[in-house]
């Protein structure tokens, strides 16, 4: 009698899979030793299980996520950029039916979209299937800007602006410092190196100033004003050397 598919797949996992942490490394998530060190602090996950060291993996096969996010077949990797209109989600699918980012962009490779847009707002956002560099871009520690064109309700005093420069108190805690200046009548362009949840709406209501229209229109070194809501392109080849080397990583 033929085993059961998950013995059959157990047995070949066993002879053709790789080592999670030498996978891991080679996918650019660190030194095999580091990545030994993720899998001990439980940071990634496979198969609905937090992993241990010696676990081997079929790419393919496994579903692998690392810090909250899944691990998928990287090559060929792709990098695009959306220009992402009001009313699209920005996710890679919505149980509710509803407009989401990579309906935008080619379906192959699949791609995930690199942090998060409100369905409110528009503007610049990444897509891949680079795990590794999604983690960087995302990550606050690595400190890449994200600057936003933002419409307010009425004028901001300049002790208002201050308290943004200086850090917000939200209800997850005082934002860092941000760079904001005013570029016309209720109009502020603010730069924040974080992606918390609506957070320059919230920074802006916690001085009294409700958001009307938001826009980002740079990630870190990428910025592109001729684009239009709903179009999208690959990134360029001097585009990704400059967001590599922005967040540290070898161009």
């Amino acid at each position: 009698m033929e085993p059961p598919l998950w013995e059959q797949q157990a047995s070949l996992r066993e002879v053709e899979g790789e080592r999670l942490q030498k996978l891991l490394a080679a996918r650019g998530y660190g030194s095999r030793r580091q990545c030994e060190e993720m899998i001990e602090e439980g940071r990634v996950i496979v198969n609905g299980t937090v992993a241990v060291l010696g676990r081997r993996v079929l790419v393919g096969h496994d579903e692998i996520i690392i810090d909250g996010r899944l691990l998928v077949d990287q090559s060929p990797l792709v990098y695009y950029l959306l220009d992402k209109p009001l009313g699209i989600l920005s996710s890679a699918k919505d149980d509710r039916g509803r407009p989401v980012v990579v309906g935008l962009v080619p379906p192959e490779p699949r791609v995930f979209p690199v942090g998060r847009l409100d369905a409110d707002t528009e503007g610049l956002l990444l897509l891949t299937n680079d795990g590794h560099i999604t983690h960087r871009i995302t990550h606050p520690s690595y400190g890449l800007d994200k600057e936003y064109l933002v419409t307010v309700d009425g004028q901001p005093s300049a002790s208002a602006l201050a308290a943004l420069r200086v850090g917000i108190e939200l209800d997850d805690g005082t934002t860092s410092p941000a760079d904001v200046a005013v570029v016309g009548p209720s109009v502020l362009r603010i730069t924040i190196h974080e992606g918390r949840n609506r957070q320059v709406r919230r920074m802006c209501e916690a001085i009294g100033h409700r958001v009307t229209a938001l826009r980002r229109v740079r990630i870190g070194p990428i910025d592109d004003r001729d684009m239009v809501p709903g179009q999208w392109r690959t990134l360029r080849d001097a585009e990704l050397v400059a967001l590599r080397r922005a967040v540290g990583l070898d161009p």
